[in-house]
């Protein structure tokens, strides 16, 4: 920072005029405006005499990163009770969200992705789990201020509120287990909180403000400023640190930007009310109250100490969240035995958030030849400091690899128009129409991408992901109305900028379809922004959409009907319809007989079958009951139970036996396998499926 600015900022902190440090260190006050005013510089000796004066060393004067010792401290100002006697109990923002570390990760790695800021380099996201015990947490509380702030939350968790409740199992469990889990989200090669403490900007629009989501890019994802919420809605404590290396200078400067903000509900403390939210910064001079905090410049110690360091000078953010939760966290089968919930364990923590980048996110930190992915994540686990977890880059290849296989042969041209070998990635295209927006006329048809691969991993098969320009996935939607014989599958829908930045219509396709979305941004369809901007009937163009997606996938998926018996080239050698092929008597004594099969192996590890029946005529009567066995090549063949059975065409499961409707001649059930009753695991193994008889034999 240029030494003028410097000293004058430092002057307003300690309510010193120039003409009172002109008369400390023996200048007139026309020498100390001349230095403020950048017209002349004070000499060797007389700068140590301002050091002096300020109450600071000759190295903060000469770096100039950091305000002087003696400035206002940095303490906690809580927004005091309305004078009308309005009471909020809780962020209302907050409840929009569940507290899921999935959640989390989600809404926080979207808002990185939107403040990217050089478009040829991916947005670098590090999630940090930090578990403190001991004398780290002890220090670590004495530096937030921790005795200032236990009244305001002694008096929140007093109140019988939701919000209340939350606070009080948040004191329980740092002060009952000794410990205090905080979760950083850094990101680097973003846009960083630049602006103003107060006026429109990023800074305010994040830490002052609610559902301003400052975000204008027709390509953004977040569009209703709720997202942010989720980082105090994974605080027990409601209360989040930040730290921002700015892209813009702000006062002259650009690193080490801080600010707290501590979201509580109304509470009466030593005779006063306080509305709420309360800011953890230096008072500000020029505001109309000196109570009011705003952010500062920290020095690096300072930010260590907060657990706030950033590895580089790149800009970007980190949110520092304090205590940490999971909600929807599992609960350890050995912890819950013992009685002990685990619900905020950092390892199962850590897992889920692995997961939750790699589930929403895969196609973001996809690359191809010659593209870089828009997205790079990266998990780590510490505890006072130590590494448990090493940091875990989410590798989409492995996250999810059919997919990412799919994105990559788009990227690199590598698409066919239909499915004839394993490996293949099949391409169609369908039609978005946008309809008419302010002064445009006609509306504009915007051609969206479809992609087809074999799902030879495990997940939910049979599934379009769809997505926009950000590329992080909105829905997941299985695909109806599937022929019998089927291979698994796994497709994607690219709209707006991801179906290609030059792709016709994509600007236009972007602002209709964010304006489509909910706050969860987890579907597309009617909203009270898109009947606004467009018009009440503009979601039928979404369900058109829909509607074309399934078709192109179902026209890219056939096999032909010569293909189709034996069920899907990679596992008809694993896959038997059982029963030897008697002759069958015509008429009444006629039985059902199994025809077409078609099955795979699920993410849980369950066979999934689909079997198509036919049934003679006169046939329609009688009781098949399905059985799944294990192929083994000797002795008898492990029977396997049904976890679900039901009838999808023509027939109902009645206690195990399918009752056929009167005349049909085909018909189809679905079944899942117990994976309790695998002796062996399924994609080790082969099935046979047998109609067995209401008789007790094989039809």
């Amino acid at each position: 920072m240029e030494f003028g600015p410097w000293l004058a900022r430092q002057l307003k902190q300690v309510g010193m005029s120039q003409a009172d440090l002109g008369e400390r260190i023996g200048m007139t006050r026309a020498a100390v405006s001349a230095w403020i005013t950048g017209r002349a510089t004070p000499r060797t000796e007389t700068i140590a005499k301002i050091a002096e004066a300020l109450g600071t060393d000759l190295g903060t004067i000469h770096t100039r990163t950091a305000d002087t010792l003696s400035g206002l401290p940095v303490t906690w100002y809580h927004r005091p009770g309305y004078a009308d006697g309005g009471r909020d109990f809780g962020n209302a923002a907050a409840f929009a969200f569940e507290a899921d570390v999935e959640v989390l990760a989600r809404e926080a790695t979207q808002n990185s992705l939107d403040e990217r800021l050089d478009r040829n380099q991916p947005v670098r996201v590090r999630y940090t789990l930090h578990e403190l015990t001991g004398e780290t947490l002890a220090r670590f509380r004495e530096e937030i201020r921790w005795d200032d702030l236990l009244p305001h939350y002694q008096a929140a968790a007093a109140q019988q509120q939701k919000v209340g409740r939350v606070i009080a199992a948040g004191l329980s469990d740092m002060y009952d287990r000794d410990r205090l889990v905080l979760l950083r989200v850094d990101d680097y090669n973003a846009s960083g909180l630049t602006g103003d403490d107060y006026e429109n900007g990023r800074f305010a629009a994040v830490v002052r403000r609610q559902l301003d989501s400052h975000k204008t890019g027709s390509g953004a994802g977040g569009s209703y400023g709720l997202g942010k919420a989720t980082l105090w809605a994974t605080s027990r404590l409601g209360l989040v640190l930040i730290n921002s290396t700015l892209s813009e200078p702000h006062e002259g400067r650009t690193e080490r930007r801080l600010i707290g903000r501590l979201d509580l509900p109304w509470r009466e403390v030593d005779g006063h009310h306080w509305a709420g939210p309360a800011w953890f910064g230096r008072p500000d001079p020029d505001a109309d109250s000196t109570d009011v905090a705003r952010s500062w410049w920290a020095d690096e110690e300072r930010v260590e100490r907060l657990h706030l360091t950033r590895e580089s000078d790149e800009p970007g953010t980190s949110f520092l969240i304090v205590g940490a939760h999971d909600v929807a966290s599992l609960v350890d089968p050995e912890a819950e035995r013992n009685g002990v919930e685990d619900d905020d364990s950092v390892q199962r923590m850590h897992k889920r958030l692995v997961q939750a980048l790699g589930r929403n996110f895969w196609a973001a930190m996809t690359a191809g030849q010659t593209r870089r992915p828009l997205l790079e994540a990266s998990v780590r686990t510490l505890r006072n400091g130590a590494e448990i977890f090493a940091e875990e880059r989410v590798d989409p290849g492995i996250e999810q690899p059919a997919r990412t296989r799919a994105l990559r042969a788009f990227f690199d041209g590598t698409t066919v128009e239909r499915l004839t070998a394993s490996g293949q990635v099949a391409r169609a295209e369908v039609t978005l129409g946008v309809p008419a927006l302010g002064g445009r006329k006609e509306k504009v048809e915007h051609r969206a991408v479809v992609l087809v691969t074999d799902a030879d991993d495990v997940g939910k098969h049979n599934h379009v992901v769809t997505m926009r320009g950000n590329r992080m996935a909105v829905r997941e939607a299985r695909v109806g109305d599937l022929a019998v014989g089927t291979n698994p599958f796994h497709a994607v829908l690219l709209t707006g900028h991801a179906a290609g930045e030059d792709a016709p219509g994509a600007d236009e396709a972007e602002a209709f379809l964010r304006a489509s979305e909910p706050p969860e941004h987890n579907k597309w369809g009617q909203t009270e922004e898109l009947r606004m901007l467009y018009s009440p009937s503009a979601y039928r163009q979404i369900a058109k959409l829909t509607t074309e997606t399934n078709k192109a996938v179902r026209d890219l998926v056939a096999v032909p009907k010569a293909k189709r018996a034996g069920g899907s080239a990679r596992l008809r050698k694993k896959l038997t319809l059982g029963g030897k092929r008697a002759p069958r008597p015509a008429g009444p004594s006629a039985l059902p007989t199994l025809e077409e099969l078609d099955a795979f192996v699920d993410e849980n590890g369950a066979w999934c079958v689909t079997g198509e029946v036919k049934i003679p005529a006169g046939g329609d009567g009688a009781r098949p009951t399905p059985v799944a066995k294990l192929d083994v090549r000797s002795g008898p063949r492990p029977v396997l139970e049904w976890a679900q059975l039901a009838g999808v065409h023509n027939c109902e499961v009645v206690d195990g036996s399918l009752h056929f409707a009167p005349g049909a001649r085909k018909a189809t059930f679905r079944g899942t396998t117990d994976v309790a009753t695998h002796p062996v695991k399924a994609v080790y193994t082969g099935l046979v499926v047998e109609l067995g008889t209401d008789k007790g034999g094989q039809a």
